[in-house]
């Protein structure tokens, strides 16, 4: 018999002195044997014809997966946008932003004349003949006086001051298309953003409550009733610039505007022109936000205009009185619009001197 590693029938004749010799030559180390991944096919695999009994597994991927590449991608790419738009957001709160605009106080006289109002064909002979002669033609008459600095702002943030004020007052007061009352946004832009809400109620539902009046944001006429004859408005005045405290410049302005209108429709000296004064005093207040932003706030309006009926609503449009008219109801005392001092009467009287001689 054979021995235990022998097999049943013993070892075939013809055999080499057994099997042991014959696999003596094949040495398996042990780095083959770790790199020879094998697995074993299955039984209906075996049965095709020439098919090895085992196959070679390919060797496992190290590191990650495509999709975790994707996904890992994709989140740094998120990362990195998330802090970009809150390093260059628009909308951060700014830094030297000082305390919310106050409401604008606003006060709108009619002047009422004493007699007929003057007029002549010819704007410039109007002009020519009353306290408007000297005056000069549109933002000519608002010139910027130096700017000096003061203890917290320099000379630009000065000058920046006086010039926001004076864009103010050019498109309030000298602007065809705000006259008229077809627009009102060349003004509403250079507010600051506290006062829009107020200025927004002003023009939607006006009040005659020293706040909602639009007549005391700008100047516009009821143009159902006068148009203009001369667009060259004359004007005179001040603009002054100072401090207030370590945060805050305020801009006083003080000029006197002159409009040569006539009547829209066809009528009785239809043909005539005639003056109307309106005198402002306006209060501007500018912080450091409000200076890089070129806005203003507008916090004191005190507004004289005439030749006006104190009869009419004077809040919501300026409803002038043209060559020939007269006043059905006057004011208590004679008003100079051309005059520095301020007017005390919700409704004055024109003084006669600041009518033109015709």
């Amino acid at each position: 018999m054979g021995g235990p590693g022998d097999p049943p029938e013993g070892i075939p004749e013809g055999s080499p002195g057994g099997g042991e010799d014959e696999y003596r030559s094949v040495v398996f180390d042990e780095s083959f044997v770790r790199a020879a991944r094998l697995q074993e096919f299955s039984a209906q695999e075996r049965m095709a014809d020439h098919a090895p009994a085992v196959r070679r597994r390919a060797p496992m991927r190290r590191g990650l997966s495509r999709q975790a590449l994707v996904l890992v991608l994709l989140i740094a790419v998120a990362f990195g946008t998330a802090i970009y738009m809150g390093v260059r957001h628009p909308y951060q709160t700014p830094a030297n932003s000082g305390p919310p605009a106050e409401p604008l106080r606003m006060t709108v006289i009619p002047l009422a004349p004493q007699g007929e109002v003057p007029g002549a064909t010819d704007p410039e002979y109007l002009y020519a003949h009353s306290p408007a002669a000297q005056f000069r033609i549109g933002a000519e008459g608002i010139p910027l006086p130096p700017a000096r600095r003061t203890a917290h702002f320099s000379d630009s943030q000065v000058t920046n001051a006086l010039s926001i004020a004076k864009d103010y007052i050019v498109r309030s007061a000298l602007y065809p298309e705000v006259l008229t009352g077809e627009q009102i946004r060349p003004v509403r832009v250079l507010l600051d953003p506290d006062q829009l809400d107020q200025f927004d109620q002003s023009f939607g539902h006006p009040a005659a409550d020293g706040r909602h009046a639009p007549t005391g944001w700008l100047v516009r006429f009821d143009v159902s009733q006068a148009e203009l004859a001369d667009r060259k408005v004359r004007v005179q005045g001040t603009l002054q610039a100072a401090e207030t405290d370590s945060a805050t410049l305020e801009v006083t302005a003080d000029h006197t505007f002159v409009y040569a209108l006539r009547a829209a429709e066809a009528g009785e000296k239809a043909g005539e022109a005639s003056l109307f004064t309106v005198r402002r005093e306006l209060h501007f207040r500018f912080d450091r936000e409000d200076l890089r932003l070129r806005q203003a706030q507008l916090v004191v309006s005190y507004v004289q205009a005439g030749p006006l009926s104190c009869a009419e609503d004077s809040t919501n449009r300026l409803h002038p009185l043209l060559a020939g008219q007269t006043a059905k109801e006057g004011g208590p005392a004679g008003t100079d619009p051309y005059a520095t001092g301020g007017a005390t009467a919700l409704c004055g009287s024109l003084a006669v001197g600041s009518q033109p001689k015709v």
